[in-house]
């Protein structure tokens, strides 16, 4: 009985002792499965989900376990460390998820951490701490993730690809100078009184003097009769005053020896200019008298009302109706500007001769940027208030990688415009290139209306936010490696594809989207081939395919290989 009795004490014991062992590792690395795998980077974040099944009779009755998640740079030793997730035992005090000790449970964690250059090469591990009332184990970390695909980080920075813009000139080599005249004639007469023919001999001067300066000249004649008097009658006299009026100018012409086409109108009766006149004079019961213009419509029945208005009507006679009897004389001459010898010349021997525009046209003449930069300081120094001399010039700075001296003259030029769009969009790109996202969304707000430009900044933020759709919608059908770019983010292999295709100035990152979409379609003829074009353009990039793990699976393809060692 006593020998029993001892047998079934030492079987308790170790029941219990059994019961209560505390687990010395955590799950094991097979029973783990972290997605995805590499890591990724998205939106200026590394996000992971941790999966896995605490196995039975595992978890301790009356234990604690957290978990930390712990991003460490393989590179530089530097450590991230996340949200720690707890669980509990049964009989464990507290407000966490409770794992059954003979049936064990599901383990899931999320991971998250903002991205930091440092961790570009990177490995994921688990620290999982068990508590018992006072006693503390540190298990062994588990990896669960190893690297880190950065491929968001291709987006490029440079003008092309963000937007950068020049505000452009007005510049025309031919422009249109006027000039006008007029002529009045008495009541119901044509002749063109000698008092008024002086206006059209001015005219006619000019057109002498202006010689070999207008390479065309036209004339049109405008003639009209006052509403008062019958139609019939007021379209005859109209008619002659305009028939008289062409005869005069082309009398004067035959003595300067110059020949001009003279198109020719007239009007009846002037109810227009009728109604002009009144709305500007001071004539009483004025308002009564638009009222019948826009009561008839009918010329008789408008003339027999206004000379009702018998007092109103003296007034008009001597006030108004004198002013339409004319014929309006417009001379329109084509002028020939400067050709493009002559503003590059002047632009180097004396500025001060040109205007705002041909400066401005002057930058279109050279593909130099130093000797563009040189004539947007001159444009800054005689159109100081223009604020395309100070955008334009922040622009040329910016394709030659000055970016604080493109931002200082960007900041000028919005200084002079708070609100122009396109020196709103160049600050942003700007901010853009520099990493100041907040602040590049702010100057891009206020960008509506510079262009394409505009959109393919926006898409480049929309990359950096990790909205690969919208970047897609953004950037259209613009064939440039940003675009190409936000489609092999957003999975769309065939698309991107089709865009590197026809990007108008391929350069070694163009290349090396071509690698990255053959290796995520798994064609390795196409792959070696861009990797190929890549190095040879930029031979920096052979370090590149052999980090990046978008190729990681690819090394140990011989060509693919020898090429990148």
């Amino acid at each position: 009985m006593k020998q029993r009795s001892i047998i079934l004490t030492a079987l308790l014991i170790m029941f219990v002792v059994v019961g209560c062992r505390i687990p010395k590792e955590f799950i094991s690395q097979a029973g783990l499965k972290a997605t995805p795998n590499p890591l990724e980077l998205k939106g200026g974040m590394i996000e992971c989900n941790v999966e896995g099944t605490f196995p039975e009779k595992y978890f301790h009755k009356k234990m604690e376990l957290s978990v930390v998640p712990v991003l460490k740079s393989t590179k530089t030793g530097a450590v991230l460390r996340g949200q720690a997730k707890v669980y509990q035992g049964e009989k464990f005090k507290g407000n966490n998820p409770v794992i059954n000790y003979k049936k064990g449970g599901k383990y899931e964690q999320k991971a998250v951490f903002s991205y930091d250059p440092q961790f570009d090469q990177c490995e994921l591990y688990l620290e999982a701490t068990v508590r018992v009332k006072k006693k503390v184990i540190n298990l062994e970390p588990v990896k669960v993730a190893d690297g880190l695909i950065v491929t968001p980080n291709l987006i490029y920075s440079n003008p092309s690809e963000l937007g950068s813009k020049v505000i452009k000139d007005n510049f025309q080599r031919v422009t249109e100078e006027k000039e006008n005249a007029e002529i009045k004639f008495l009541i119901q007469q044509a002749n063109v009184r000698a008092s008024e023919a002086k206006n059209i001999n001015a005219l006619t001067d000019n057109i002498k003097k202006s010689g070999n300066d207008s390479s065309s000249v036209k004339m049109e004649v405008a003639s009209y009769a006052s509403p008062d008097g019958g139609v019939e009658l007021n379209e005859k006299l109209a008619q002659a005053r305009e028939t008289s009026t062409k005869n005069y100018i082309n009398s004067q012409m035959k003595k300067l020896k110059k020949q001009i086409d003279i198109s020719g109108t007239f009007t009846a009766q002037d109810w227009e200019g009728f109604k002009q006149l009144m709305d500007n004079s001071d004539i009483q019961d004025k308002e009564l008298i638009l009222n019948v213009l826009s009561m008839y419509s009918d010329p008789e029945q408008r003339e027999k009302e206004i000379k009702n208005l018998s007092a109103a009507f003296t007034e008009i006679k001597e006030k108004i109706l004198p002013q339409l009897r004319r014929s309006k004389i417009t001379v329109t001459r084509e002028v020939m500007g400067k050709s493009d010898e002559q503003i590059a010349r002047l632009v180097k021997e004396d500025p001060s001769k040109l205007s705002a525009e041909e400066l401005l046209y002057a930058a279109t003449l050279t593909q130099d940027k130093e000797e563009q930069k040189e004539i947007y300081r001159k444009t800054i120094q005689y159109f100081p208030s223009d604020v395309r001399g100070y955008n334009n010039l922040g622009v040329v700075e910016y394709e030659l990688g000055n970016v604080k001296e493109a931002d200082r003259n960007f900041t000028k030029a919005l200084e002079i415009d708070p609100n122009n769009p396109v020196a709103n969009l160049n600050k942003g790109s700007v901010l853009l290139a520099e990493g100041s996202l907040g602040e590049a969304k702010t100057y891009l707000g206020n960008a509506a209306g510079a262009g394409d430009e505009l959109n393919y900044a926006n898409g480049a933020i929309a990359i950096a936010e990790g909205d690969y759709y919208k970047a897609v919608t953004l950037y259209g059908a613009a064939n440039t490696n940003n675009s190409a770019l936000a489609r092999i983010l957003n999975k769309d292999y065939s698309g991107a594809r089709n865009i590197l295709a026809n990007v108008e100035n391929p350069d070694a990152k163009t290349y090396y989207l071509q690698a990255i979409v053959a290796a995520r379609t798994n064609n390795v003829d196409d792959l070696v081939k861009s990797a190929t074009k890549a190095i040879n353009a930029d031979g920096s990039y052979k370090e590149k395919f052999m980090n990046d793990l978008e190729f990681k699976s690819f090394l140990s393809n011989e060509a693919f290989s020898v090429l990148v060692k």
